[in-house]
């Protein structure tokens, strides 16, 4: 079953309502505001199974990501949730690094395949989890694909920054998170395709 998710889909990490003062809702865009409180957006239902389909849009040196299978019981989504990271790579110091690439699985995994964004223009971008199975899309065009019970992917994290969170990727089901990086990035035509 196909969803658009519109802001009432959405609501402030550790929050009830929408964070209007960090967020801004411009007809079926999701802004974050630069220089604002650094507040993610938290779908309001949790997803085992999805395709997420969306178009971002990122300043100069733009970071932003979208993580899966969040527990908000995490005090922060990326001690929980895996990361798709969306990122200006000819902009952004992360750039430099390839498992910080746009694209990337954050901090493991560069992708397969570079995209470049350019300044300001909107990308679209697929975010699919079955079972333990993750792909990612930008472009059209598929960048990355790993199982999160791969033990390769499993010796990365006990040796990555994440190795302090027992609970990361561990969720079987979980909320989406839209990440606000304290700087400007826009979502737009977001949709959820879900199958359980």
């Amino acid at each position: 079953m196909i969803r658009k998710l519109d802001a009432s889909q959405w609501r402030a990490w550790h929050g009830d309502g929408f964070p209007d003062d960090c967020w801004r809702v411009n007809g079926d865009e999701l802004h974050a505001l630069a220089g604002s409180r650094r507040i993610d957006l938290i779908s309001c239902e949790p997803y085992r199974n999805f395709t997420l389909r969306f178009e971002f849009a990122l300043p100069t040196g733009g970071n932003s990501g979208v993580f899966c299978r969040v527990e908000e019981s995490a005090e922060l989504s990326w001690h929980s949730g895996p990361e798709m990271q969306l990122l200006d790579d000819r902009g952004h110091p992360d750039g430099r690094e390839p498992t910080t690439r746009n694209g990337a699985l954050y901090g493991l995994l560069r992708p397969e395949v570079e995209i470049q964004i350019e300044p300001e223009q909107f990308v679209e971008a697929a975010l699919t989890v079955h079972d333990d199975e993750v792909e990612h899309w930008l472009g059209g065009r598929q960048v990355l694909r790993y199982r999160l019970d791969d033990p390769a992917l499993r010796e990365r994290i006990a040796r990555s920054k994440f190795s302090g969170y027992p609970r990361f990727t561990q969720a079987h089901r979980g909320h989406i998170v839209l990440q606000h990086h304290g700087e400007a990035a826009r979502f737009r035509r977001l949709s959820i395709d879900t199958s359980d």
